[in-house]
């Protein structure tokens, strides 16, 4: 590898304090990592922040040593060294072909030389662009044309550069380049025209010989284009434009009068030299032609004329070159205006030509299968006439329009689009020629007949931009879904289409290729409870992959197979006076009417009391039952429990429909106020929101008789005196003396006012009272309490609805049970002189809830109060 220097840089050091002796490097040998930094060398394609080298070096006295690096003013600093551990670190990408720093030298600090090695980093370039090459035509095969030259920066196999040219089906193939030398020749056997190519592009590709850059074999290339510029040589004859000319002679034409014009160009058109005209044959002494301009006059009378047809022999030269064209001019006599236009074809007069052509030919391009000459034989004005195409307008032109004795028709696209095989396989049209000045306006049709051959310029098209279809979810695998439909009107092969489905919602349907029938898979199950919405795209694509696409939207019809169900056979509920029970079943169907459910009352014992609303569920009493009094009246039971048989139908075809048996106890809302019974009220259907309650408050309780018997016992521990050991005992009152909790629940009006709530009564604060506002107000008054009794417990059909007692577990109607000290007083209604008044047994859970609540509450309250006294004394 060769080295290249590129950085000179000062290394450094210092110490504390003033030394004798100065420290040095360690000097390791040129192949070391650390030491003295001698003969090292590094890489140009290096990555920055990459640790280079290791300073490594001592003091004789022992002192501490510093690294450091110094660089030229005004130069980059490559590198960085750690002034404690030595650590050379490169902070600058290096560029061996760019950058080269210069260092000073000082008396203290050695001198440092750090080679650069070379890396493939540099593509070639060529030099002396653009590339503009003139070369005559008739310039011999091989010969050498120019040189390429191109330069790599980077040396050794990197720097060294071949060539080749970059040959398609685009740039020329005619030349050749040596490798090595980059000089372009033209390729043996091949030869430049001018007339046919003027200029030619060729890409040359220089290439170097690789190396490595960052660890990997790296190959580097440029190109360029060099325009190589035919110049055109005198060796083409000229060539006459225009031919077969024609001429006519009329009878009242005079001598000199121009009977027609040749013209012809040099064939040299980069470089044309004049040429000139003249008669060789055929003129008989009575035609002369111009030289310069080939401009054929008569030169006597018509009517010395003895030929009725004459045939001009014209040749042009190159006045420079012994090149010379040879031509024929047609020169007819005409005395009377006694001939039409006539078509002629290849094998004289015609009035059809046919001609065969592919559909949608470039606008502009000329039917060449059609050969037409159109000729009148009269002569002057009886011989101008008009040419005109009749038929679809705007698709083909004829040219020219307007002729004189005899044209070359010529018959040009103008509208390739209408030009359509798929709107109609062929296409007529009438050439028509008709006679401008002449009163006999002479005329002549011909009939242009274009046969089109198909071409596969169509796309298959669905016939509509999406489908959408149904399919009921009880079909079987394989069952037919729905038809695409796609047209390609190409022919043959190409207007054949294939199916095909795809997307991400297709796995459950397949379609078949030909006939487009989207059908399910034959172990597809649908389920429109699962999944009721699909979409996919279908693709219809011919013989050449031309494609389009339609989405496809297939609804899975829900079928009614699934039956209404409730939560449970067995419904439980307990129904407030004035307030609706509900009851719910569930149908799985996926839409309506099949999960629509209607709600009826099959059976109820007994019979005639309730309503159910057929859409909700909801269960209502009659409208007549306002108050428990007629409830209990219409039983002679006296029971507040009411099974009912309820039927959940669905509204599908067929309709399915189940029953449940709902066990409904009824109760009447009590008017009580303030927080605790509104809580209460509200708890009537979540009796572990009350339990939760209950418990609350007895914590409270425990947590007040802890503190007081805290503080008591801390202030007998504080007095001096020793108390004497005694037992005090306390007499209870007979319990006819004793106060109990009483609850005065008296209803305002109805029972079915919901607005009333609970009214608590105190013993100790006075009994509660409804003032005229509405809101309660204590009396200091102590009413005399009425004895309790003991309650006759409701049938075992009329369980709460939060619990389910077994049967052997329900106590026995109007079996007495022990009062607890509280009781609920009822009144049935304003006008009554009768109050019912209930006491509150321990057994709460057979009364209503809301009542067997408040009396399990105050219960366990004056429960806890009388054991926290017991205690404390």
């Amino acid at each position: 590898t060769t080295y290249s220097i590129l950085v000179i840089f000062r290394l450094s050091y210092s110490c504390l304090w003033q030394t004798d002796y100065a420290p040095y490097f360690y000097d390791n040998g040129p192949s070391s990592t650390n030491g003295n930094m001698a003969m090292f060398s590094i890489s140009e394609d290096t990555e920055v922040g990459t640790q280079l080298y290791i300073l490594n070096g001592t003091d004789p006295e022992g002192d501490a040593v510093w690294f450091g690096l110094t660089f030229e003013k005004g130069t980059r600093e490559y590198m960085r060294v750690d002034p404690k551990s030595g650590n050379i670190t490169l902070i600058q990408e290096l560029d061996r072909e760019v950058s080269v720093i210069q260092g000073a030298l000082t008396t203290l600090c050695p001198t440092i030389r750090v080679f650069v090695t070379d890396a493939n980093d540099e593509r070639p370039e060529f030099q002396n662009l653009p590339f503009n090459v003139d070369v005559p035509e008739d310039t011999e095969a091989g010969s050498s044309i120019y040189r390429v030259q191109a330069v790599d920066k980077d040396i050794g196999s990197g720097g060294s550069v071949n060539f080749y040219l970059l040959v398609d089906h685009v740039h020329s193939p005619g030349f050749t380049i040596d490798g090595h030398s980059g000089v372009l020749r033209i390729k043996p056997g091949q030869t430049l025209d001018y007339e046919t190519t003027a200029t030619h592009f060729v890409i040359v590709v220089a290439k170097d010989g690789g190396g490595q850059y960052k660890g990997k074999h790296q190959v580097l290339t440029s190109t360029a284009t060099i325009t190589i510029n035919v110049l055109d040589a005198q060796d083409t004859p000229p060539a006459f434009i225009g031919a077969p000319y024609f001429g006519y002679v009329y009878e009242v034409s005079l001598p000199g009068s121009e009977i027609s014009t040749v013209f012809a160009k040099d064939g040299d058109e980069g470089n044309p030299n004049p040429i000139h005209y003249s008669i060789t044959n055929g003129s008989e002494g009575v035609f002369t032609i111009n030289s310069t301009s080939g401009c054929i006059s008569l030169s006597t009378y018509p009517v010395t004329l003895r030929n009725e047809l004459y045939e001009i022999h014209v040749k042009v030269t190159n006045e420079l070159l012994d090149y010379y064209t040879m031509t024929v001019v047609t020169v007819r006599v005409v005395d009377l205006n006694n001939h039409p236009p006539t078509f002629y074809g290849e094998n004289g007069p015609q009035s059809q030509f046919e001609v065969t052509m592919y559909e949608h030919p470039p606008e502009g391009e000329i039917l060449r299968g059609l050969k037409i000459t159109v000729n009148d034989s009269d002569q002057g004005a009886n011989a101008k006439f008009i040419l005109r195409l009749v038929g679809p307008g705007r698709v083909l032109r004829v040219v020219p329009q307007t002729v004189l004795n005899e044209a070359q028709v010529t018959i040009i696209v103008e509208d390739s689009a209408a030009i359509d095989y798929e709107k109609g396989k062929s296409l007529t049209y009438k050439l028509l020629a008709v006679e401008i000045d002449t009163p006999e306006r002479f005329s002549a049709t011909a009939d242009i007949v274009i046969h089109l051959l198909d071409t596969n310029d169509n796309t298959p098209r669905f016939t509509s931009e999406y489908y959408i279809a149904r399919i009921p979810e009880n079909s079987p695998g394989g069952s037919d879904v729905v038809t695409v439909t796609a047209n390609d009107p190409d022919s043959g092969l190409w207007g054949e289409v294939k199916y095909s489905i795809y997307g991400s919602r297709s796995d459950l349907f397949l379609i078949h290729p030909s006939s487009g029938i989207i059908y399910t898979q034959a172990w597809a199950t649908l389920d429109a409870e699962v999944k009721s919405k699909y979409n996919f795209y279908v693709k219809a694509e011919d013989t050449e992959g031309k494609y389009s696409l339609a989405e496809v939207f297939v609804t899975v019809l829900d079928i009614n197979d699934h039956v209404p169900e409730f939560d449970d056979s067995l419904v439980e509920r307990t129904m407030v006076i004035g307030a609706p029970v509900r009851v719910e079943a569930i149908d799985a169907d996926a839409g309506s009417p099949n999960n629509i459910i209607e709600y009826s009352i099959m059976q109820a014992e007994p019979n005639n009391i309730f309503d159910i609303n057929a859409e909700t569920g909801e269960i209502n009493l009659k409208s007549y039952i306002k108050s428990m009094e007629i409830v209990q009246n219409i039983t002679k039971q006296k029971d507040c429990r009411w099974s009912l048989v309820v039927q959940a139908r669905d509204r599908g075809s067929p309709s399915f429909s189940t029953t449940a048996v709902v066990n409904i106890d009824i109760t009447e809302a009590t008017q009580v106020n303030g927080p605790m019974a509104t809580f209460l009220l509200q708890s009537r259907d979540n009796p572990m929101k009350a339990l939760g309650m209950v418990a609350g408050v007895i914590s409270i309780l425990v947590g007040v008789t802890v503190l007081i018997s805290t503080a008591t016992f801390l202030r007998n521990t504080k007095s001096n005196r020793i108390m004497p050991a005694r037992r005090v005992v306390i007499r209870r009152r007979p319990p006819r003396d004793r106060k109990p909790w009483t609850f005065n629940v008296p209803f305002r009006g109805n029972g079915n006012d919901s607005s009333n709530k609970f009214i608590v009564g105190d013993p100790e604060a006075g009994s509660v009272n409804i003032n005229d506002k509405g809101g309660p107000r204590w009396s200091r008054s102590k009413p005399k309490p009425t004895p309790p009794r003991a309650p006759c417990l409701p049938p075992p059909s009329c369980p709460p609805p939060s619990s389910n007692p077994r049967p052997s577990e329900r106590p026995r109607p109007c079996e007495a049970v022990p009062t607890v000290s509280g009781g609920l007083t009822s009144k049935v209604s304003r006008g009554s002189s009768q109050s019912r008044e209930i006491s509150i047994s321990s057994d709460t859970s057979r009364i209503p809830v809301s009542s067997a609540l408040v009396s399990e509450l105050k219960m366990r309250l004056e429960q806890k109060i009388i054991e926290s006294n017991s205690s404390y004394y």
